[in-house]
C-alpha cells in the first residue's frame, strides 16, 4: 500500500541524513517507525476508548475485591 505524508522540513532532513549515513532507504525507517509505534498507538487509543465507554456507563466494570473473591484469592 502506498501512502503519502507531509513531513516537517527538519524531520525530513533528519530522515535524509539517517538514510544517507546508513545506506538504507527512508522508507525502511518510516516502516520501522510505524511498525514499532503502532502497538503503542493501539494500546493508548483503545484504552482511551474503553475508558470513555466506562465514563458513559457503557462498559461493565468489576471492582478488584469482586475479582479476588471470584478467583478465590481472598483468605
Amino acid at each position: 500500500m502506498a501512502v503519502s505524508i507531509r513531513l516537517d522540513p527538519q524531520i525530513e532532513e533528519r530522515l535524509d541524513q539517517l538514510a544517507a549515513l546508513t545506506g538504507r532507504a527512508k522508507s525502511y525507517y518510516l516502516r520501522e517507525l510505524i511498525e514499532g509505534g503502532l502497538d503503542d498507538l493501539e494500546d493508548f487509543y483503545l484504552a482511551d476508548a474503553a475508558m470513555e465507554r466506562v465514563r458513559k456507563g457503557q462498559e461493565k466494570v468489576i471492582d478488584a475485591k469482586q475479582v479476588r473473591k471470584d478467583l478465590g484469592l481472598d483468605h
